[in-house]
C-alpha cells in the first residue's frame, strides 16, 4: 500500500435490493482511532437484517457522519476516514474531488403541513393523573435463567430496560385499572359521581365481554355513565384522550375517565427474545373535563397504516394464555427490526408536526412523553425530532414497556414537577399500526 494518505468517505454496504436505508446502532471506533481492513467499525440495522459494517481499508477515523440511533440512506456516507490504500479512490470519490460528500449531512426532515395552531370548538383540559405499577419487580437477571448465554448489560444495551413490574397470579387487568383510576379522580377535585363516560384502553381485558370499562365502572361505585373499551394497542390511552375531547366538544360528556391497563406479563413466550425482556404490567389514568380548568389539549394527530399490520401482533384476546390454544400462536410476537424503523420515523414526525400545530418551537418544549416502547427508538427518534433527547422522559429502565399505560404512568412521575405553561407533547406507536400524538399546555 502506498504511503500517500488521502481523506475520503465510506458508505454502508447495500443490503437486499428493497432496502434503502439503515440505522446505525452503535459506532465501535470514534475519531482519531485507527482501523485495520476487516475491522467492525459498527452494528448496524435496516428494516430485514442486522449486519456488520467492516472497514475495507487499514485507515484512520477523520469523523463520525451520522449518530448512534440515527437512521441514513445506503447513498449517504457515513464516516470521513484518511487512508492510503489507493483501491480506494477507484470505489469512493476522495474528499479532494467531492469536498461536500465529507461534510456532516444535514437531519433529514421533511416538511409537514402546519395546519391551525388556533383552539377549536370547546376548551377541553386534562385534570388529575393516577397510575399503579405491581408491587412485584422483576429483574433482567431473573428472567435471564431462562437465556444463559447472555447478560444484564445485553439486555439493557438492546431494550434500555434493567427492571419491570408484574402483577400478582390473583390480580386482574380491572383491578389496576381502578388503582389508577381512584387516584385520577381523586386529584381531579371531582367526585366519582362527577365522571360522565368511562373509557379503557387495553389490549389485555379481564374478559371478552363485558368490556374492562364496565368492570372499572362497578368497582367505581358509578351507574349511568356511558363505558366503553378502545383497542389501539400501545397508542391506546392517546386515541382515548382524543375520543373522550371529541364526547366533551359534542356535549355528550362533561367529564370522562380515560383509564389505560395493560397485564402483558402473562403474555410472554420465554424462548421469544423479541419480546421476553420487553414488557411489563401497569395502569395510567386521567380526566378530561369541559367544564373545569386545568392543562389545555392543544392539538391532536391520530393515524393507522395497515402496511405494518403483522409487526406487531397477538391472535388470542385476553390477558392469560388457555392451558389448550389449540393451533392458534396465544404468544406477544413483535417484528423488531420492522418496527425499530417505523416508530423511529412515527414518533419523529409527529413530534415536528405537533410542535408546528400548536405555534411553539422545539427549543420550548419542556417534555416529550413517548410511550416507552425501546430504549434505542426513543434515541434514534430524539436525533429527528428536533428536541434534544434529555428533554424525552424515559423510565423504561424501570418499568419495561407497559404498552397503552406507559404515557399516563411516565406522565404521572414527572407530573409534580411540572409548571404552569410547560408545553408537553405526547406521542406514541402501536400495533396496527397505530399512531397518536397529543400537545398540552400545563
Amino acid at each position: 500500500m502506498s504511503n500517500d494518505v488521502f481523506q475520503t468517505v465510506l458508505y454502508l454496504p447495500s443490503q437486499a435490493a428493497a432496502e434503502t436505508e439503515a440505522t446505525i446502532v452503535k459506532w465501535l471506533v470514534g475519531e482519531g482511532e485507527a482501523f485495520t481492513k476487516g475491522q467492525q467499525l459498527a452494528e448496524v440495522e435496516s428494516a430485514k437484517s442486522t449486519f456488520e459494517f467492516e472497514a475495507p481499508c487499514d485507515g484512520t477515523v477523520k469523523s463520525l457522519l451520522v449518530a448512534e440511533g440515527a437512521t441514513t440512506p445506503f447513498e449517504e456516507p457515513v464516516i470521513s476516514i484518511e487512508t492510503a490504500d489507493q483501491s480506494l479512490k477507484q470505489e469512493i470519490p476522495s474528499a479532494a474531488a467531492a469536498p461536500a460528500a465529507v461534510e456532516t449531512p444535514k437531519m433529514d426532515i421533511p416538511p409537514v403541513s402546519t395546519g391551525s395552531s388556533a383552539v377549536t370548538g370547546k376548551r377541553v383540559c386534562m385534570l388529575g393523573i393516577g397510575s399503579y405499577l405491581p408491587e412485584r419487580v422483576v429483574s433482567n437477571r431473573e428472567l435471564l435463567v431462562e437465556h444463559t448465554d447472555i447478560n444484564e448489560e445485553y439486555i439493557f444495551g438492546v431494550t434500555g430496560i434493567r427492571e419491570r413490574r408484574w402483577a400478582k397470579p390473583e390480580q386482574k387487568p380491572s383491578d389496576m385499572a381502578y388503582e389508577a383510576s381512584k387516584i385520577a379522580i381523586e386529584r381531579s377535585g371531582l367526585k366519582p359521581s362527577d365522571i360522565d363516560c368511562i373509557i379503557v384502553s387495553t389490549a389485555t381485558p379481564d374478559v371478552v365481554m363485558p368490556s374492562t370499562a364496565c368492570i372499572l365502572q362497578e368497582k367505581l361505585g358509578l351507574r349511568g355513565a356511558p363505558a366503553f373499551d378502545l383497542n389501539a394497542a400501545c397508542s391506546g390511552w392517546v386515541y382515548g384522550l382524543t375520543v373522550a375531547k371529541g364526547l366533551i366538544s359534542s356535549g355528550i360528556a362533561n367529564n370522562v375517565l380515560v383509564t389505560g391497563v395493560e397485564m402483558q406479563s402473562r403474555l410472554l413466550d420465554k424462548k421469544d427474545r423479541n419480546t421476553y425482556f420487553l414488557f411489563g404490567d401497569g395502569a395510567g389514568a386521567t380526566v378530561l373535563s369541559g367544564t373545569h380548568d386545568g392543562h389545555l389539549i392543544k392539538n391532536e394527530i391520530l393515524s393507522a397504516d395497515p402496511a405494518g399490520i403483522k409487526m406487531a401482533r397477538r391472535e388470542f384476546p385476553g390477558f392469560e394464555v388457555p392451558q389448550n390454544s389449540g393451533e392458534v400462536d396465544p404468544w406477544i410476537r413483535l417484528d423488531g427490526r420492522a418496527l425499530f424503523r417505523f416508530a423511529t420515523e412515527s414518533f419523529s414526525a409527529m413530534i415536528r408536526e405537533l410542535i408546528i400545530k400548536s405555534g411553539w418551537q422545539p427549543e420550548d418544549v419542556r417534555w416529550v412523553v413517548p410511550h416507552q416502547a425501546n430504549g434505542r427508538i426513543l434515541k434514534a427518534a430524539a436525533q429527528k425530532s428536533g428536541v434534544p433527547f434529555e428533554r424525552f422522559y424515559l423510565n423504561i429502565d424501570k418499568v419495561g414497556n407497559t404498552s397503552s399505560a406507559s404515557v399516563p404512568i411516565a406522565l404521572a412521575e414527572i407530573e409534580r414537577g411540572l409548571q404552569k405553561k410547560d408545553q408537553i407533547v405526547f406521542c406514541t406507536v402501536g400495533a396496527g399500526i397505530t399512531v397518536a400524538g397529543i400537545s398540552i399546555e400545563w
